[in-house]
């Protein structure tokens, strides 16, 4: 049941690299889409001080255990049914949370749910690390960007390429403050929101 995704492979170590700087002194990530299984087990492997949580809806859960079983690390716990528009989220508190290749699938009151949800489980000065292409300023970064935008309509009307600002909008409507944007590979981004404390009047 193990699944491969040929562009996990090539991002894995660019995405690790990106992140493990951010993560020095976390405890606990989960993450939202675990898709394969290939990412948090890469992740898991190199930064073991980390408990990482995986997470997808049940027809993925097959090849992320199988993933799983298949590596060396302990620190993964067993993958969550998680899907972000329901109410069933978990109820523990996480130091960070990452998804990658989630918010173009997705339609889009599901990535408004996942920000919701985040900003709630999120611990205090947590990370929200969303990869992934987006649109700035209302134009495609790329031509090649531009093509799979098509190819995601043709799939389900309901995808697209997010627009930057929509989405550092629903980050700053729940509590969260960019803190980076990280150019990678194959016309993606990094976007890395922490959660901080709303002021109360």
């Amino acid at each position: 049941m193990k699944q491969f995704s040929e562009a996990c492979q090539r991002n894995k170590q660019v995405i690790l690299e990106t992140i493990k700087p951010l993560l020095i002194d976390k405890k606990s990530v989960l993450e939202i889409g675990s898709g394969t299984g290939q990412h948090i087990v890469h992740f898991a492997q190199s930064l073991p001080h980390i408990q990482w949580q995986a997470s997808d809806l049940m027809e993925n859960h097959p090849s992320i255990n199988a993933w799983i079983a298949g590596s060396s690390a302990r620190n993964i716990l067993t993958p969550l049914e998680l899907d972000t528009t329901s109410n069933d989220w978990p109820n523990t508190k996480f130091d960070a949370v990452y998804s990658a290749n989630t918010a173009h699938i997705m339609p889009w009151n599901a990535v408004e749910a996942m920000f919701k949800g985040v900003a709630i489980i999120l611990s205090k000065q947590g990370l929200l690390m969303l990869y992934g292409p987006f649109n700035y300023n209302g134009e495609f970064t790329s031509e090649s960007n531009r093509q799979f935008e098509v190819w995601l309509k043709q799939v389900n009307p309901c995808r697209g390429i997010r627009d930057f600002e929509a989405v550092n909008l629903l980050a700053e409507q729940n509590g969260l403050r960019l803190e980076d944007d990280f150019e990678m590979p194959a016309n993606n981004r990094l976007l890395v929101w922490r959660k901080v404390l709303r002021e109360t009047i």
